[in-house]
């Protein structure tokens, strides 16, 4: 079941899970959504590094520090945003951290990561093939953005980027192992 927007920050209230910062106590207004919740960008962009010849392995465990530590970093603001040219990919977090904890005695919550339209009729794919934020999750998203379109595109920090639809788990979960558990930064690394 998708939660509404009144149900969205009604959970929040009550501590069900948490999406922070958010100062919002209307539901009505931005960031929300009739049935989710729109989500801003970080401050740091990682772009995976591409001039030496490998090949990744998803067999092996240690993706989330690779891509961490063979990655060029950008910090952006207001004034020097970062320019996405077309057919490059990055990651970024989302400036907002989320916790949906795993509640053995209540309800439990999940996730997804949808794009924005008026981004993607630019040609930036985002959160295109992750889009699942799981039960027990807590710490910022990690997007990948993809640029697709014909133009550059400009991403800055707090800008609107993408939506969480937020939806009610049935049953209790079972934790289960993942190497991004737990991330601090956009490329994941493990706390």
């Amino acid at each position: 079941m998708i939660l509404s927007n009144t149900e969205i920050l009604n959970c929040i209230q009550k501590g069900l899970f948490t999406i922070e910062p958010l100062d919002v106590n209307d539901p009505a207004e931005k960031p929300f959504n009739t049935s989710a919740i729109d989500l801003r960008l970080g401050d740091e962009v990682l772009v995976p590094k591409s001039n030496f010849p490998i090949q990744l392995d998803l067999r092996k465990p240690g993706i989330a520090q690779f891509l961490h530590q063979n990655s060029d970093r950008h910090k952006i603001s207001e004034k020097t945003p970062y320019s996405l040219k077309k057919d490059n990919f990055v990651l970024i977090s989302t400036y907002e951290k989320v916790k949906f904890p795993l509640n053995k005695n209540g309800i439990c919550y999940c996730a997804r990561v949808e794009g924005k339209s008026s981004i993607a009729r630019c040609g930036v794919l985002i959160h295109f093939t992750a889009p699942t934020i799981h039960s027990g999750f807590e710490g910022p998203i990690t997007l990948e953005i993809l640029n697709l379109g014909p133009n550059e595109f400009l991403l800055t920090p707090k800008m609107y980027i993408c939506q969480l639809i937020i939806e009610e788990v049935k049953g209790y979960p079972i934790t289960t192992p993942s190497q991004f558990k737990g991330q601090t930064s956009a490329a994941g690394v493990i706390e």
